[in-house]
């Protein structure tokens, strides 16, 4: 068969059909043909490792299941196009899911299984098309009463995207145990016993308002311990903030929220109802595989030295994710948890070394890691913002935040968050400074802008609060929002042309554009992904999106109709195949050449798959920026 005819098969098959025809030529040189001359039983059930998918191009597959007595059941015939194969790969270990049989003159193409595997990572539609071929195929009784789920998440290569796309309605959680306010202690341990419960939630007087919790540990630390009546009122002891997570969430959202908010419990919401609850425990032994399980450690870390050795078992966690196919917004935003836990740690440390702070303040991450994006290369991108004190005051709380933030920047180099070199961090007294001095400079910058401060300074559109107290970061948040409202549109017209200065490395003949390093020839991933990072901060801030991920800025804008589904899907997919790309490409940096990450991509080491795929990314971010470009000329 001519390589066009093979083209045109590819086009016919599902899930095939959905992939740009740059890749079905590259897919067409990397088949290998196979004719069966007589009836002949290809695959076993369970026992057969499929070396790759395969495209009936004639003739026909019959699959069955063997039972006990070898007879066939469930028996389908399959006729081209057809493409057998994706769910015993997806998700049975690889083992063959069904028995099947090739008639007499069938021929069939077939794709191995890494170049199959590529084509998972890099085209989400592609691969929901057999996840969801499969969720079709157990609603039929007989189907999954042969089908044997994986033993472990680790066994299947895209389980552990299953795992991380399971959401939280999904697992069993616990019925609320409630009392109201004035029950007495005794009361409420009584319920939780005979509920058998961990937790009883406090509900105000008269109302379904929960104002907090109590759990064993309560009735310990702020009862028994402090030799008080167990008559009084479970309002008195209880804990609290209460904190909830909708039922229509992701597990891992949920860890990652246990994390942030230091809370053992999280009250499930569905709309406006509590439905239950869950707890870390709970959560945890949902994520046992989970490299997140590790965040937990990081938190018993001891010294600067301990926290230097997790840091370094990170980018082992992040081959093992990317690995197993899950999706690199994930594995960045875990990245960015286990970053945010050093940063709180090293804090904590250096007050407790030089003493409470003398004002209230807020720590702030910009750049990568303000917008929860953070990478294997990574530097210190930080400030502090700290209350406005009487003039007689003044000197002392600056002079102690300079001493307490040069301390934390030097311990997280230590670590092995590298100082800044553009000098974007705490230590530099210019960002670590005052409510109303911080007011001033975002006001100097959108009131006042010139092309030098938007190129410098844009990023810290994208800062995020990890520690202190977040009010004064919130008042600072709120303020910019107003200044955005009715801004000085030289400020959008600057940042616009800022976010378009970056053009995707493709050559007029859509080749990757390269550059020569050493004898490498290369291209700079992290420049090819600022065009997105960069044009959605735009559209975020004329939105007044008080979000600082790029997924999530996304997922909003698509949301009150700025981008339809389809240029979201597009941005997504294109946006997330990069950042898996680069993480896994800083990862062997690390662990194979031993050597320091960096964000230089050698074209040598991509397969031809990838490089096509590449090529339709970098056309999706161009069409991106030509669309700005002409909402550009239009509004500003």
């Amino acid at each position: 068969m001519m390589q066009g005819q093979i083209i045109s098969l590819l086009e016919l098959t599902e899930p095939f059909h959905l992939l740009p025809e740059s890749v079905l030529a590259e897919i067409s040189e990397n088949l290998t043909k196979t004719e069966f001359f007589k009836d002949t039983l290809i695959y076993r059930q369970d026992v057969t490792e499929m070396t790759g998918v395969d495209i009936i191009s004639s003739g026909e597959y019959e699959t069955f299941f063997f039972d006990a007595s070898e007879n066939k059941r469930a028996v389908t015939k399959h006729h081209k196009p057809y493409c057998f194969g994706g769910i015993s790969i997806i998700l049975n270990r690889v083992k063959a899911l069904k028995s099947a049989v090739a008639k007499k003159g069938t021929v069939i193409y077939t794709l191995p299984r890494k170049e199959f595997y590529e084509l998972c990572n890099a085209y989400e539609d592609f691969f929901h098309y057999f996840t969801s071929d499969f969720g079709r195929k157990m609603l039929d009784e007989e189907f999954s009463h042969f089908v044997k789920t994986p033993a472990t998440f680790e066994e299947s290569y895209f389980a552990a995207d299953q795992l991380y796309s399971r959401k939280i309605e999904g697992i069993a959680y616990k019925s609320i145990v409630s009392c109201e306010e004035n029950t007495p202690v005794f009361e409420a341990a009584k319920m939780m016993s005979a509920n058998k419960v961990s937790c009883v939630f406090i509900k105000k007087s008269g109302s379904d308002e929960i104002i907090g919790y109590a759990t064993g540990i309560t009735l310990r630390d702020n009862v028994i311990a402090r030799c008080l009546d167990s008559k009084i009122a479970i309002s008195e002891v209880m804990d609290n903030p209460i904190v909830s997570i909708s039922s229509d969430a992701y597990l891992y959202e949920a860890v990652l929220m246990m994390f942030k908010t230091k809370s053992r419990y999280l009250l499930v919401k569905n709309r406006e109802e509590y439905v239950g609850f869950l707890s870390r425990n709970r959560l945890l032994s949902e994520q046992a595989q989970s490299p997140l399980v590790f965040i937990q450690s990081v938190k018993q870390a001891e010294n600067t030295e301990e926290l230097r050795k997790k840091w370094n078992q990170v980018p082992d966690i992040i081959n093992q994710l990317l690995g197993r196919g899950v999706h690199g917004e994930i594995a960045s935003q875990v990245i960015t948890t286990i970053a945010d836990t050093i940063t709180g740690k090293v804090i904590e440390k250096v007050i407790k070394e030089i003493g409470k702070p003398p004002a209230k303040f807020g720590f702030i991450v910009t750049g990568s890691e303000g917008r929860k994006e953070q990478t294997l290369s990574t530097d210190q991108d930080n400030g502090i913002i700290y209350e406005d004190k009487a003039n007689e005051h003044r000197e002392m709380v600056r002079e102690y935040f300079l001493n307490f933030a040069q301390k934390v920047s030097n311990d997280l180099n230590t670590i092995g968050f590298e100082y800044c070199k553009g000098d974007f961090m705490a230590s530099n007294p210019k960002w670590t400074h005052s409510l109303s001095h911080w007011k001033r400079n975002y006001a100097q910058w959108i009131e006042e802008s010139v092309p030098e401060n938007v190129m410098k300074f844009s990023t810290f559109f994208d800062f995020r609060f990890i520690y202190g107290d977040e009010n004064i970061v919130r008042e600072l948040k709120t303020f910019i929002k107003e200044k955005l409202v009715s801004p000085n549109q030289i400020f959008f017209a600057h940042i616009a042309k800022n976010a378009l200065q970056y053009e995707p490395p493709l050559t007029f003949f859509k080749r990757i554009k390269t550059q020569t390093i050493g004898k490498s020839e290369v291209f700079d991933i992290k420049t090819a992904m600022s065009p997105t990072v960069d044009l959605i901060r735009v559209y975020a801030l004329e939105n007044h999106l008080e979000i600082e991920n790029t997924g999530e800025r996304m997922k909003k804008l698509t949301e009150i109709g700025i981008f339809t589904q389809q240029q979201y899907n597009e941005m997504h997919q294109s946006y997330y195949y990069l950042m898996a790309l680069r993480l896994r490409n800083q990862a062997n940096q690390i662990n194979i050449d031993k050597k320091q990450p960096d964000n230089y991509v050698e074209i040598s080491q991509l397969t031809k798959i990838e490089r096509v795929t590449l090529i339709e990314i970098f056309k999706t971010i161009a069409n991106f920026q030509l669309g700005i470009k002409v909402k550009f000329t239009g509004s500003f």
